[in-house]
């Protein structure tokens, strides 16, 4: 079978969510496809022995008619190879430039069985091919404000867009199959009806997470041996590999928030919570605008914030282990990336009571109202409770280890070995 995975979104430099999004599933359904054909090898050769001439030639000639699965990264800049696995790739145009109205006339050229993209958006005029088309979130509809670094003419468009349904039902149907990376927004789809098109879920995961490494710690060794083993392991996405990035370090009175200032994420709520806890940090991790900068700041002056502008993911990583709390107040969210990230390393999460939320940290959350500051500092007063502390920190690495690159991988697979069977949708 061969896959062509749209790469296109993968930034240059540091990944945004789709970027990350993209840039982890290509690689563990990378890995996917090689350790299943390794162990087919095996399986053939382990059987050979007991077979007859004929019934090896019948197994010979099922696999060939099978094939094997290749991958084949469809990228619109060499430098987004700095962020992907080695493995095939081709350039096509931009997915922002005008020529993504055609662009499946550029894809039919690879003659793919299947093409995974990672967005809604993937031109579709002529296509040869089946084709799953990925809907992150309905954010944007609640939330219409558009990114502050789009131009004015493309802002406008983007308001637009999300003043009615009919333009995502539209770029949903031309799809064979719909992709979102959870449960919650995949109830949005459905209460929306927003596609005909079957609705599978392949989840986000962490790239600092050897999910399934770690819930084996926790299996064999309990939580404190998997927090130690989580704080000493990170996987990369480019190449999987481990290695060392921070010793043990003593908790600290600092909660985190890592996201943007755009009005949905409502850090307002946590701002002013903090001035509620006068003796805690707020570790606020992003870029960070001057005016957003000001504005926060003058909202609660006896908040404590530590405006980071920007860290690398080791500075995150190093916050996260000292922290009591990853926190957020969100209003929406298609996902929730951070909290896994926490999770993973032991570190409780306190978050706004939204659905997506309730679904990603289960019972190992704390939750408070959205709109609520006295709350929010009451759920992180809880955390003051070391058997609490602890108890939520098991919790949480047991809850992140449902999240994983691998299992997203092992269920786009799935997906895309039977729309490859299917003819496609004209």
């Amino acid at each position: 079978m061969n896959i062509v995975f749209d790469c296109r979104y993968v930034r240059i430099g540091r990944h945004d969510g789709i970027s990350r999004y993209s840039a982890g599933l290509v690689t563990a359904l990378a890995e996917l496809t090689a350790e299943q054909a390794a162990a087919e090898q095996t399986a053939a050769q382990q059987a050979t022995a007991e077979q007859t001439a004929t019934e090896q030639a019948e197994v010979e000639q099922a696999a060939a008619e099978r094939g094997s699965d290749t991958i084949t990264m469809l990228i619109s800049d060499k430098r987004q190879l700095a962020n992907l696995p080695d493995l095939p790739w081709r350039l096509a145009s931009s997915p922002t430039s005008p020529r993504e109205l055609f662009v499946a006339l550029q894809v039919n050229k690879l003659e793919p069985d299947v093409v995974f993209t990672p967005m809604q958006t993937m031109g579709t005029l002529g296509r040869k091919y089946p084709l799953a088309l990925t809907v992150h979130d309905l954010i944007y509809y609640s939330n219409p404000t558009p990114p502050r670094e789009f131009a004015w003419p493309l802002r406008l468009l983007w308001r637009l867009y999300h003043k009615a349904w009919w333009p995502q039902r539209m770029l949903l149907n031309r799809a064979d199959t719909v992709v979102t990376v959870s449960h919650t927004t995949e109830a949005l789809v459905n209460e929306h009806h927003l596609t005909k098109r079957p609705i599978v879920v392949v989840s986000n995961a962490a790239d600092t997470l050897d999910a399934e490494a770690v819930a084996g710690e926790v299996a064999e060794g309990g939580a404190s041996a998997a927090r130690q083993r989580a704080k000493s392991l990170v996987t990369e996405p480019t190449t999987r590999t481990k290695s060392l990035v921070t010793e043990p370090t003593k908790r600290a009175k600092s909660l985190v928030y890592m996201g943007s200032f755009m009005p949905y994420k409502n850090v307002e709520t946590l701002v002013r919570g903090m001035a509620l806890l006068p003796e805690y940090e707020l570790h606020l991790m992003s870029t960070v605008r001057d005016d957003d900068r000001r504005r926060l700041t003058a909202l609660a002056p006896g908040a404590n914030l530590v405006f980071h502008g920007g860290a690398s993911d080791d500075e995150y990583l190093a916050e996260l282990d000292r922290a009591t709390a990853l926190v957020t107040a969100s209003l929406n969210e298609g996902f929730g990336i951070p909290l896994v990230e926490a999770m993973g390393r032991g570190t409780p999460v306190v978050v706004s009571d939204i659905a997506v939320f309730r679904e990603i940290g289960g019972e190992a959350a704390l939750y408070f109202g959205s709109e609520d500051p006295a709350a929010f500092a009451s759920a992180v007063r809880t955390l003051e409770n070391e058997p609490e502390w602890q108890r939520l920190s098991a919790a949480g690495l047991n809850q992140a280890a449902t999240f994983s690159w691998a299992a997203s991988a092992r269920a786009l697979l799935a997906v895309l070995r039977e729309l490859a069977q299917k003819p496609a949708r004209r």
